[in-house]
């Protein structure tokens, strides 16, 4: 017998024939082309056809029409990094769609920022956004460019030749937690350092803060690893007391959250035997007993960085951004 022919794709051609116009008014109306004027009730027959055939645009050929892709790319990475970041990347993605991009996320793991760039290259997509900036170079920005991404956008701590970069210094944030818990007093201040793959770009450079805070006093930083799961948090607490630490810089308000609750089983009492600094500033903090001191950051707008990288798409250029702010919020964790 015969095997089944898989069924013909439908074309802009099919919908062209059932709405009685041209492939050039489907082109028209689907990509809603503003310099050519086409009537409402054209441009209903048009999409009455499309949806009754199921039609789907192409978005290569699309791009080459259009003389530029419509895609964002941006590495899968950033997904893992917590509410606060997760919901601005939420915002940030609309905020795309208003400007007409399609953001997509690519989980390619790669050892060096060469290679991501080539994989990310092959998608030919109008930008790159890379939460993780700092690990891109000008050689794979210069990748990128020569494969005809227009925009590359990096959160990076230090500019990056040929990349947009928005100031995010990750060092900061756990530079302002270790000043915090040092001015109170603390001596011995553990930093945890999450065990969930991905998060260690974000946590190496706080810790690496913090240790820079503590080598300029006479208080100690010791990472502490930890995984977001309550057994993880218990074990971690059941240890406490053989760590000897007086203080700890829990990441983000998530593990701070869960990590207080495992002190609190123990009968490690927060603030009194540690103080707690969280980050984010989620809801949650505040709500917390006791409350979590946390650091806030302070993101710049999401429609402003849309803006910027849509400028950047269509010519090249676009102002300065102001970077994420670091600011301490005391609570009574600590």
């Amino acid at each position: 017998m015969a095997k089944e022919s898989a069924s013909a794709a439908v074309t802009s051609a099919d919908v062209a024939r059932l709405a009685g116009v041209s492939r050039a008014t489907v082109s028209f109306v689907l990509n809603d082309t503003q310099a050519h004027r086409v009537s409402d009730t054209t441009r209903a027959r048009v999409l009455a056809a499309a949806d009754q055939l199921g039609y789907v645009p192409h978005a290569a050929a699309r791009s080459l029409r259009a003389g530029r892709s419509n895609l964002v790319l941006m590495p899968t990475s950033v997904s893992a990094v917590g509410r606060l970041v997760s919901a601005w990347l939420d915002d940030l993605h609309s905020e795309l769609e208003r400007h007409g991009y399609t953001t997509v996320l690519h989980a390619g793991r790669f050892s060096d920022a060469v290679g991501a760039a080539r994989a990310w290259a092959e998608l030919r997509p109008a930008a790159v956004v890379a939460l993780d900036g700092g690990s891109l170079t000008a050689e794979a920005a210069g990748v990128l460019r020569r494969a005809g991404v227009r925009a590359v956008v990096g959160f990076a701590a230090r500019p990056v030749e040929g990349v947009y970069t928005v100031a995010f210094d990750h060092a900061r944030i756990g530079a302002l937690a270790a000043e915090h818990l040092i001015s109170r007093g603390r001596r011995r201040i553990g930093v945890v350092m999450p065990k969930e793959r991905g998060l260690d770009t974000f946590a190496r450079p706080r810790l690496a803060g913090a240790e820079s805070v503590a080598a300029r006093s006479t208080s100690t930083v010791n990472a502490v690893e930890m995984a977001y799961t309550r057994q993880s948090a218990a074990e971690l607490a059941a240890r406490w007391s053989e760590l000897g630490l007086d203080g700890v810089f829990a990441y983000n308000d998530e593990y701070a959250a869960l990590l207080v609750r495992a002190l609190q089983d123990e009968g490690i009492s927060v603030p009194e035997d540690v103080a707690v600094v969280g980050c984010d500033d989620l809801v949650l903090a505040a709500l917390e007993r006791p409350a979590l001191t946390t650091v806030r950051l302070d993101l710049p707008a999401p429609a402003r960085i849309a803006d910027a990288l849509h400028t950047l798409v269509d010519t090249g250029k676009a102002p300065g951004m102001p970077g994420m702010e670091p600011v301490l919020i005391h609570r009574q964790s600590s």
